[in-house]
């Protein structure tokens, strides 16, 4: 691998009641500087979009990886996001001289970086730039993908509200029951709907 500058790590979707949790990776190059990164959270969609667009055409490398809401439900959604992010990592064609992670937590990567220092930021993505690219590719790519999932699982508004706790999804999840990408390790899932209800198909939406 060539060797390169500092990757930031960033995540989307710990919070939500459904669907993936995703993390990017991005390496950005000093010789193509994007204006305007921050915290994705303080962008509008629109803004969001246009960054994610630049981002994609002039970074060094970036990937995108994401952790089934199965291996949510399995592992918990802390290590869920550890996994993602370490996937993203994994999967750079450039190697990093170093890695900082939004947040006080890293994945385990003794065994992928050995000589290259990983650290944490609490609110690094609103401090770090290659953290806010990440923080804008993982919200950009998950959030489109959450309208995917509402087109195949129409009722519950996953689109609008990107699977988070809003009354709007909580009301629909008692008339519903949850549906396949729904995380039943979450209590609100888990408490809401009896545990002999079935997952709910595709082919049963109305």
């Amino acid at each position: 691998m060539i060797l390169d500058g500092q990757a930031g790590v960033d995540e989307a979707g710990r919070g939500p009641l459904a669907g993936p949790v995703v993390a990017a990776a991005v390496l950005l190059n000093r010789r193509r500087p994007i204006e305007g990164l921050r915290d994705s959270k303080k962008l509008t969609p629109q803004r969001r979009t246009e960054l994610a667009a630049l981002i994609r055409e002039r970074a060094t490398a970036y990937v995108i990886a994401v952790a089934s809401v199965e291996e949510i439900d399995e592992i918990n959604i802390l290590q869920a996001t550890l996994l993602a992010m370490r996937r993203a990592l994994a999967a750079l064609t450039v190697r990093p001289r170093r890695i900082i992670i939004d947040g006080n937590k890293a994945p385990h990567l003794a065994d992928l970086f050995e000589d290259c220092p990983v650290e944490t930021l609490v609110g690094g993505d609103d401090l770090v730039p290659a953290i806010s690219a990440a923080s804008i590719l993982a919200k950009t790519w998950r959030d489109a993908h959450m309208a995917e999932l509402d087109a195949q699982y129409p009722g519950f508004g996953l689109a609008r509200h990107c699977g988070y706790s809003t009354a709007e999804h909580i009301d629909a999840l008692a008339r519903l029951g949850p549906s396949p990408v729904h995380r039943r390790s979450f209590a609100p899932v888990r408490l809401l709907v009896p545990h002999d209800r079935e997952l709910r198909t595709p082919s049963a939406a109305h």
